[in-house]
């Protein structure tokens, strides 16, 4: 009996023996059939591969990533299209890395492991990610072009005289537009990367606001004077609202006071006249004269113009005319009145 057990014992052996050996023949022969060969189930940036050779899985990869991330991307801000070809973007797929990451991830967890799955008929169920990115500095080099094309700066509300300078106009400011640069740079490389969806980019900006606009503007120009040589007339402006007209009197022909647009750079009470080194002074010229009967500078000065300037003048005939050396004329008690109304720097444009 007990030789009977051990014949058997020893039967079974060789069939267990014979058995493992046949199992582990069959797992040597699947392990080298599979080598290389991606597990179902096994994705590549949503791309089914499993089932395929690795050189079978990169070739498929590359021709549909190719169609999917080739599509160029719009941007857009009205009527402005800017197209971007990837190639021009510096894209770069690695499809050989993903394949490797694929093969990599079929054949982890043993092989025992990896049979009994096959065996079973089960899928990794496991997703390789997009590996692939675009230059910076192709993006930035886009980025910069439409920002050429789309910035533009504000312009600030402005004051301008009206014809023969009888009155003032005030151009309004207008809003400029910068375009928001690291926000489309990542917006950009987003969409290039992007596998499904829209490729289309509005392009984000942001309104540029002037320093000077209609609203603050008269802080600008508290005191603004304006000056006709036409109308013999001196207007002066409060917060650019007109406050009060003057008659003058201006250079005579020859000796015109001066065109243009200064400011007052000098002021002074009962001013000494500095006589010009001019021709038309005679024994004068190059003197200094003081307050008194031989100066014709009454009572106040503000100067804007390389001797040129406003004062008042006992010579009342003569406001209303071209009848002064290039200075402008006002009556005493007027140029009074103007000069407590008048600080320094204030703009004066003569028309």
């Amino acid at each position: 009996m007990r030789r009977r057990l051990l014949v058997a014992a020893g039967v079974l052996a060789t069939v267990i023996g014979l058995g493992l050996t046949a199992v582990g023949a069959y797992a040597y022969s699947w392990s080298r059939d599979h080598e290389g060969v991606i597990v179902d189930g096994v994705t590549i940036a949503g791309i089914d591969v499993g089932g395929l050779r690795a050189d079978q899985a990169r070739e498929l990869v590359d021709s549909r990533l190719g169609e999917q991330l080739g599509r160029p991307v719009q941007l857009v801000y009205g009527d402005h299209r800017f197209t971007v070809r990837p190639a021009r973007a510096g894209l770069n797929v690695d499809v050989a890395k993903m394949v490797d990451d694929a093969v990599a991830a079929s054949r982890r967890g043993g092989l025992a492991r990896r049979l009994w799955r096959d065996v079973r008929g089960r899928k990794l169920d496991r997703s390789v990610s997009l590996r692939a990115a675009v230059s910076s500095a192709h993006v930035e080099t886009v980025v910069d072009h439409v920002a050429r094309v789309l910035d533009r700066p504000a312009k600030n509300a402005a004051v301008l005289p009206k014809p023969l300078a009888i009155g003032l106009k005030i151009v309004p400011d207008t809003t400029g537009l910068l375009v928001k640069r690291p926000q489309l740079e990542q917006r950009l490389a987003n969409a290039l990367l992007r596998l499904d969806g829209s490729r289309e980019i509005a392009v984000p900006t942001r309104p540029v606001h002037a320093r000077w606009t209609v609203r603050n503007l008269p802080k600008r120009y508290g005191t603004f004077l304006l000056v006709s040589r036409e109308t013999f007339t001196l207007r002066l402006y409060k917060g650019l609202k007109l406050f009060k007209t003057y008659g003058i009197a201006v250079g005579m022909q020859g000796l015109d006071t001066p065109a243009g647009l200064y400011d007052i750079n000098d002021k002074q009470v009962d001013p000494w006249w500095h006589v010009p080194n001019s021709a038309w002074a005679g024994d004068l010229a190059g003197r200094v004269i003081p307050p008194g009967p031989e100066d014709p500078i009454k009572a106040r000065w503000m100067g804007f113009y390389n001797g040129a300037g406003i004062h008042g003048t006992t010579e009342d005939w003569s406001i209303g005319s071209a009848a002064s050396h290039g200075c402008i004329r006002m009556h005493i008690w007027d140029v009074e009145d103007l000069y407590d109304r008048v600080p320094l720097h204030t703009p004066i444009y003569v028309g």
